[in-house]
């Protein structure tokens, strides 16, 4: 008996395809045709993923960027930021979170601003109490990313940096405290 990775006998490639093979094959185009239609429209129409604005800019341009927009922020008793407006600016640089905590309004539509200052960092939001719920980004140096979000339930929104960016990634932690408004 040949085994599976022996040589097949005679002149395989040239024999004609048997009729329930070329059905099967014909079916399986066709489901991974629709497949990939499906996932395309949902990618562009769905209203799950974020797309947002990308620019490029200079680490250390948006590094003084995220300290200008945590200078005019006000802060609560606890030390977190109340953002001026209806823009959020995030820094990632290891180990740490630029600009967060922050305090949001439940329902009400912010400008997440995302940059890296050093290194490529991964960036996971999700609510305390779900852990099936989350939102996952990647956030590169030279790069800013504007996401629109809108954070419907009040609760703690946890980040996390989940790309390895080094020996002390395991303790990059930040938090979201969405309120009513």
């Amino acid at each position: 008996m040949a085994g599976p990775f022996d040589e097949p006998e005679g002149n395989w490639w040239d024999e004609p395809v048997n009729r329930r093979e070329a059905a099967w094959l014909g079916i399986a185009g066709v489901w991974s045709l629709g497949i990939f239609g499906w996932m395309s429209g949902f990618t562009r129409f769905g209203d799950q993923n974020p797309v947002g604005e990308t620019y490029a800019v200079d680490p250390d341009e948006y590094q003084e960027t995220v300290q200008e927009y945590k200078e005019e922020a006000e802060e609560n008793e606890e030390g977190h930021l109340i953002p001026p407006g209806d823009s959020v600016y995030i820094g990632g640089v290891r180990f740490n979170w630029d600009g967060l905590p922050v305090v949001l309004e439940a329902g009400r539509e912010y400008d997440i601003h995302m940059g890296a200052y050093d290194v490529q960092h991964g960036f996971s939001i999700r609510p305390e109490d779900n852990l099936s719920q989350q939102i996952n980004l990647q956030i590169l140096p030279d790069t800013e990313w504007v996401v629109p979000m809108t954070f419907d339930d009040p609760g703690t929104y946890h980040v996390i940096c989940n790309e390895y960016c080094g020996q002390g990634h395991y303790s990059m932690h930040g938090t979201l405290y969405v309120e009513e408004p």
